[in-house]
């Protein structure tokens, strides 16, 4: 039985050892050959990508400045009576809706006031209704009846402004938008016609830029531009609306106006924004086409740049521009006529070995 397990053991050992012996003489082999050995990890094969060579396209050039983000109406409101706040709808940036009750003041002294001032026109219609009479009988003077007459209108008047006081300690929003300024706190007394909250209509937005003298005659209204708006990282489409005619005294720019919609009401007044306007002249950029580009994890752009003498390719990063058709722009990193990976970029790294399979 001792003798079995000792030969078990010495077979095993022999049957590795051949195996060995047969994997040396194929890899000696192959390599004789001129063949070389595919490894678990690839590490000597080139990978097969698609190319393309960097050139100049037309485009149509871009003025790009720099704008301020309003709402499409802003109001400023306050109370036309003086009072105690005692209820405010919301805080700063909730959204408002045209005829919501947006504040109010303690109503009770106007309440008070409106009371008096409908009893004394209940008495002062009791006494007309009484001399009206004897004047039809001729029993009143002609002067008399005119007096108790003025004092009816006054009283009636009086009636109807602290009708309207009472009614002005209730401020209604006139816009649907939302509240970008609360100017006082619940409780604190206020005076008359002192604006406390500011209401912005953003459903549609604004972008107020500034143009250079010798650019302004290239908009005009009704032109498109591209908005940047940095707060969002999101780009938009507008119309111009409106070009100045005054120059700007010290800066010697004009006031351009650029509608965007709104419809999540992302885009808030106060944002900062670049506004891009294309013109009518055209100028040579580099291009190439978005596949090619990659983003690192910090959100830099790169390319792979192909050497052809080396057969390898190397990582360059490189700032992109605008989109031209189906083309980005490259403002910075890249040369015309230089070679550039557009297919196939996901299996590599800087300084990987390539095969060329195709060029665009």
């Amino acid at each position: 039985m001792i003798i079995d397990s000792i030969n078990n053991k010495l077979n095993f050992k022999m049957k590795n050892l051949i195996s060995g012996i047969i994997a040396l003489v194929m890899i000696i082999g192959l390599q004789s050959c001129g063949i070389k050995p595919v490894t678990g990890d690839n590490r000597d094969g080139n990978i097969p990508v698609v190319t393309r060579k960097i050139s100049r396209v037309s485009a149509n050039k871009e003025i790009s400045v720099s704008g301020n983000i309003e709402g499409r109406k802003t109001i400023k409101l306050g109370f036309l009576v003086s009072g105690k706040i005692n209820y405010i709808a919301g805080d700063e940036g909730s959204t408002v809706s045209a005829g919501q009750l947006l504040a109010s003041l303690d109503p009770e002294n106007y309440s008070i006031a409106k009371e008096i001032a409908e009893a004394n026109l209940d008495q002062v219609q009791d006494e007309y209704n009484r001399l009206n009479m004897m004047h039809e009988r001729g029993s009143v003077s002609d002067g008399d009846f005119s007096k108790i007459t003025n004092g009816l209108r006054s009283a009636k008047a009086q009636v109807k402004l602290h009708t309207k006081n009472l009614a002005d300690t209730r401020l209604y929003c006139p816009v649907n938008g939302v509240l970008l300024k609360k100017g006082v706190e619940t409780g604190e007394i206020i005076g008359t016609g002192i604006p406390l909250f500011v209401v912005s209509d953003i459903s549609t937005v604004k972008v107020n830029a500034s143009v250079p003298e010798s650019e302004l005659n290239k908009i005009g209204i009704g032109d498109e531009a591209r908005v940047y708006v940095s707060a969002l990282d999101e780009t938009f489409t507008g119309k111009v609306i409106e070009v100045g005619s005054l120059a700007e005294s010290t800066t010697r720019t004009f006031s351009v106006k650029v509608e965007l919609k709104n419809p999540r009401l992302t885009i808030r007044p106060g944002m900062t924004a670049e506004v891009k306007f294309i013109s009518g002249d055209k100028k040579e950029v580099l291009a190439i086409q978005g596949d090619a580009i990659m983003h690192d994890v910090d959100n830099s752009s790169y390319v792979f740049v192909v050497d052809e003498a080396k057969k390898q390719v190397f990582k360059r990063i490189v700032t992109i521009g605008r989109l031209i058709g189906n083309d980005i722009e490259i403002t910075s990193g890249l040369n015309e006529n230089e070679i550039v990976v557009t297919g196939g970029q996901n299996k590599l790294k800087d300084g990987s070995s390539v095969t060329i399979s195709k060029n665009d």
